[in-house]
């Protein structure tokens, strides 16, 4: 009887009586994929590391677990890639014949392009390959590369046995503030001496912790207790203070909605901040005096369930807030998920749904099963019901350059998308 009942089920949700949409009831947001130059990562994986050099190339960090990590140049204009950073290379590092817990897997950092055109990143640990891989992790490195010369400099280790989270560069204090993980210290490393220093070693940041430099030149994080950590250089004073939101709270350390992302306005005055697993956009004035930091509640950037946004919230070249979010597509256009392009406008109030991200070239990678098996690390995106192909799992990052085009980064295949503000609509 319980076979009988679970056939009857089986039919009803595969009958065409429950008829899906014939065309999408969402805007699409269209791309044209590159897949990322094979051979510098191992599982079609990357992070949080995107960005847009002075020169209009794209740059995008990549993990070759065990072994080692890069960053690759994009150029749009040819769609041509190449490494500029080598990690082992350019950190004098042995190039391992097997995978270990001490390579240096990851450029997970979100690269920090600063007004010299420099461009600023760290490496990470990546996974134990094994239960005999038992080796200790040295801790990574802090790298800078100048497109202009075409040559990376490195700053040696911050904190020995963490990898680096985070690289923000204060060219004109000649100071480097770094975030390290897992234990999230916050380093400062001084140009001229080539030196690091803590400046408290009892404090701890949140996961995936971002250094800001606010108008007046002080460095500013936010702490596992959702507090504001303000370093000034002039002074060397470090003070801790409180996120007051004019709604609900930023977080807890328990609230389980995920890493922060942030970004700072172009006058350096304001930061937009928004969780991992929770649409809320919230805007902080940093610019006020006093023991509180008043934050702004502006409401969801989108309406859902399920969010995930991974890295992915910037203030644009255009002035206005830009993220993706995946949501759970209950649409019946399809299935799994979709992952929207949202923007907040400032001057307006409003927030709008851009487009949920699709491919223009299926033909970018070929994901198609080889022998009736699918081929490793193709899961990452799906087929919508019209047959468009749409990131699946997880988008990592988000950038837009100077002419508004966008750039973001999808894993399984690691895929760079760029959308052209011609096919918003």
């Amino acid at each position: 009887m319980r076979n009988y009942f679970s056939l009857i089920t089986l039919a009803l949700f595969a009958s065409p009586c429950l008829a899906q949409p014939k065309e999408a009831p969402f805007k699409y947001a269209p791309a044209t994929a590159y897949h990322i130059m094979p051979g510098t990562h191992t599982d079609e994986s990357g992070y949080f590391s995107l960005c847009e050099g002075k020169n209009g190339k794209v740059y995008v960090g990549t993990a070759a677990y065990g072994f080692n990590a890069y960053l690759i140049e994009f150029d749009p204009k040819t769609g041509k890639q190449r490494i500029v950073i080598d990690v082992n290379k350019v950190c004098g590092l042995t190039t391992l014949e097997k995978p270990t817990y001490a390579a240096q897997s990851k450029i997970h950092t979100r690269n920090y392009v600063a007004p010299s055109g420099k461009i600023y990143v760290g490496s990470k640990q990546g996974y134990r390959r094994g239960k005999d891989d038992t080796a200790d992790y040295p801790g990574g490195y802090v790298m800078v590369y100048d497109p202009e010369t075409d040559k990376t400099e490195h700053f040696g280790i911050p904190f020995k046995g963490e990898g680096v989270n985070d690289v923000t560069a204060d060219e004109k204090a000649g100071l480097v503030y770094v975030v390290t993980c897992e234990d999230h210290h916050w380093m400062i490393l001084d140009l001229k001496t080539k030196k690091y220093r803590e400046p408290d070693p009892k404090l701890r940041l949140t996961s995936y912790a971002q250094t800001l430099v606010d108008s007046k030149g002080r460095a500013v994080v936010v702490t596992k207790d959702f507090k504001l950590a303000r370093f000034d250089p002039a002074t060397t004073r470090l003070e801790v203070l409180e996120l007051a939101s004019d709604g609900r709270a930023v977080g807890t350390a328990s609230d389980r909605l995920g890493p922060v992302c942030w970004a700072v306005t172009a006058d350096a005055k304001a930061a937009y901040l928004v969780r991992m697993s929770d649409s809320r956009l919230f805007r902080a004035d940093l610019t006020a005096d006093g023991a509180k930091v008043p934050v702004a509640d502006l409401g969801r950037m989108i309406e859902g369930k399920g969010f995930d946004s991974r890295g992915s919230l910037i203030v644009g070249t255009d002035g206005k807030v830009h993220a993706l979010y995946r949501v759970d597509n209950d649409t019946k256009f399809g299935g799994g998920y979709l992952h929207h392009l949202v923007t907040h406008d400032p001057a307006t109030k409003k927030m709008s749904d851009r487009g949920v991200l699709t491919v223009k070239n299926p033909d970018w990678f070929d994901i198609a099963p080889k022998d009736g098996k699918p081929k490793p690390w193709s899961h990452g995106f799906h087929k919508l019901t019209d047959g468009t192909w749409t990131p699946l799992h997880a988008h990592m990052a988000l950038t837009q350059a100077k002419d508004g085009t966008f750039y973001a980064t999808i894993i399984y295949p690691f895929t760079l998308m760029k959308v052209e503000q011609k096919d918003l609509k």
